[in-house]
């Protein structure tokens, strides 16, 4: 079934159209509307990175720059992305505008390792920014590459261009994003923004973005990547309009420059080295306050006793009388009180 169109008045333009016809020719009644058929949205990467214009945000160095071209070489091949996400093959456009040919083929020769290079990616290290010009030489290359699944701007930063003058950080930053996503758009294809964080961190990490809240707004999703000082290499946060919030654990392989998806929830892969030692200590001796189990473990008193606060405070110790415990399962036995008077409840698996 075909979906249904607004009526288009005629084949002027709609800048030129009156404003009543230039809404009529966009607008729905409710029941049309949802009568309508649409076609879910084309994924370059299942899950992670949809049609449409996504930020992919994180510190220097982190591995922005290896994940993009990974993500491009496995796209371009119809290989698996993260080394566990089956991708469908199509064109690839990465402009590398940080690096020089050189550095780039040393770096998919890392990432190939005995694999053939894709002929459906396309690598450039120069482009105009994208109001002198580099929107149009974008739209030439999906022209002549139909089908194309998604284009890398690797800096944004490098072809965003110059705002206008008297013009809003806001609105500079809705706007440069805006002429990214028109290209997206028009095309049906992904576009990965390659951008920087904050230096300050942020609860939320939407506001970690740099730039004002206009590049957030302004794109269709978010990944932002962190490097992880516990036990993963790398947290990838995803949320957006068609794409689920999300939180991915990611190992780092050095030696083939690859991000590797890990299995399970990230808190699995990220939890501290205390937190893990506090927690596996409370599971055999329950009911010690943080000096007995600063003295068990070897670990600083002061330390254990912050990370014991905020345990609780997340809801993976109680605590009682400044004692410690693990959380009482619903099915363990409560006096009159409702305190747990149960043994110690099994440590839950994704606190192992």
């Amino acid at each position: 079934m075909s979906t249904p169109q607004p009526a288009e008045p005629d084949n002027v333009h709609p800048l030129q159209r009156h404003p009543s016809e230039a809404l009529a020719a966009h607008a729905w009644t409710a029941d049309a509307l949802m009568a309508a058929e649409f076609p879910d949205p084309t994924w370059a990467v299942p899950g992670v990175i949809a049609e449409g214009v996504n930020v992919l945000a994180g510190p220097p160095k982190v591995g922005k720059s290896w994940m993009s071209l990974g993500l491009a070489l496995a796209v371009a091949g119809g290989g698996r992305a993260f080394d566990m996400i089956d991708v469908e093959p199509g064109p690839v456009l990465y402009l590398a505008l940080e690096d020089t040919p050189r550095r780039l083929k040393t770096r998919m020769g890392k990432l190939l390792g005995n694999q053939p290079a894709p002929p459906d990616l396309t690598l450039a290290t120069t482009c105009p920014t994208l109001p002198a010009g580099g929107d149009q030489a974008i739209a030439g290359w999906l022209d002549a590459h139909p089908g194309a699944r998604m284009v890398v701007l690797d800096v944004f930063a490098k072809i965003r261009g110059t705002a206008p003058q008297g013009m809003s950080a806001y609105d500079a930053d809705y706007a440069a994003v805006s002429r990214a996503k028109r290209i997206a758009d028009d095309y049906g294809i992904a576009m990965v923004l390659v951008h920087h964080v904050r230096k300050m961190g942020s609860e939320d990490f939407l506001a970690e973005v740099s730039g004002t809240n206009g590049i957030a707004g302004a794109a269709d999703a978010v990944l932002v990547l962190k490097r992880g000082r516990n036990q993963a290499d790398g947290v990838l946060n995803v949320t957006g309009r068609d794409v689920d919030e999300a939180e991915y654990a990611l190992a780092f392989h050095a030696g083939s420059g690859a991000w590797q998806l890990l299995d399970g929830p990230a808190s699995d892969h990220t939890m501290h080295d205390t937190s893990a030692v506090i927690l596996r200590h409370v599971r055999e001796n329950p009911g010690q306050g943080p000096k007995a189990i600063a003295e068990a473990t070897g670990l600083p008193h002061e330390n254990v006793k912050k990370t014991c606060q905020r345990l609780a405070k997340e809801g993976h110790l109680h605590s009682a009388g400044g004692r410690y415990r693990l959380p009482a399962t619903a099915e363990e036995p409560r006096d009159a009180t409702g305190q747990d008077v149960s043994p110690l409840s099994p440590l839950s698996p994704d606190l192992a």
